[in-house]
């Protein structure tokens, strides 16, 4: 279990772990650990929310910050994922074509321009966050890598090699799809305790991105790639958080 918690950090966080091999026994239970990043970078959010607020920004300089920290903390390989389906999808060609531009290394235009959209709403909706919704809002960060990490064992693979067809193929795929179930269902009922409101909203908008993500991925694609796991994270939780703050705004 040890070694599963360490390749989970090392792979989705930049938080300094020990080295470790990769072997198939130690990536067995990874998925059971990836919401623990998510645990992490909301306390760390959390963190970075008071320490702006006590540094005495403006309203400018702490979005931006507060934006930043989840990005530099994971490495920003999410928002890669992101920027390569974002490519694939806007080539308008066939699955094949497609599968290929997420292998390619090179950056398109598409990619650029969807990237500096995604940030500058994901800074806008950070700058919305007040202190009443925080602990909704961080609590999104654990239950969105919950349903991606599900799809990897649920969902076929695109291909047969790459991140996700490396965890979904090391996975004691029966045990982790308890966990995270099980992880599912507490972070579920944390979110509605914290804020009924807030809590079914946000748990709503997370489960139609994630039946979305299935949809386009297999229609698209032919299953799913670690690129795509990618930017049904990163989309999810900008849903996620602009649902909050409409909510919010509307109830006052």
């Amino acid at each position: 279990m040890i070694p599963s918690m360490i390749i989970a950090f090392a792979m989705y966080s930049r938080i300094p772990m020990p080295k470790i091999d990769w072997t198939p026994d130690h990536m067995r239970y990874v998925m059971c650990f990836f919401p623990l990043v998510g645990v992490v970078t909301g306390a760390l959010q959390c963190l970075a929310f008071y320490l702006v607020g006590r540094a005495g920004f403006g309203p400018v300089m702490s979005a931006v910050l507060l934006a930043m920290v989840p990005v530099f903390l994971t490495g920003s390989i999410h928002l890669d994922g992101f920027m390569d389906t974002m490519d694939a999808r806007s080539s308008w060609g066939d699955r094949e074509r497609k599968l290929a531009i997420l292998k390619d290394s090179h950056t398109g235009a598409f990619a650029i321009l969807s990237c500096c959209v995604f940030l500058l709403l994901w800074t806008a909706a950070w700058s919305e966050i007040m202190e009443r919704m925080l602990l909704s809002a961080v609590l999104c960060f654990p239950f969105t890598r919950i349903l991606s990490g599900f799809s990897v064992t649920v969902f076929q693979c695109a291909k047969n090699s790459g991140l996700a067809a490396a965890f979904h193929d090391a996975a004691h795929k029966e045990t982790v799809r308890r966990v995270l179930l099980a992880e599912l269902a507490v972070c579920c009922a944390v979110m509605i305790l914290v804020n009924p409101l807030y809590g079914v909203v946000t748990i709503a908008a997370g489960l139609l991105m994630f039946l979305r993500y299935r949809q386009f991925s297999y229609r698209d694609f032919g299953g799913i790639t670690g690129d795509l796991a990618g930017y049904f994270l990163s989309t999810a939780e900008l849903v996620e958080l602009l649902i909050l703050i409409l909510t919010a705004a509307i109830i006052g």
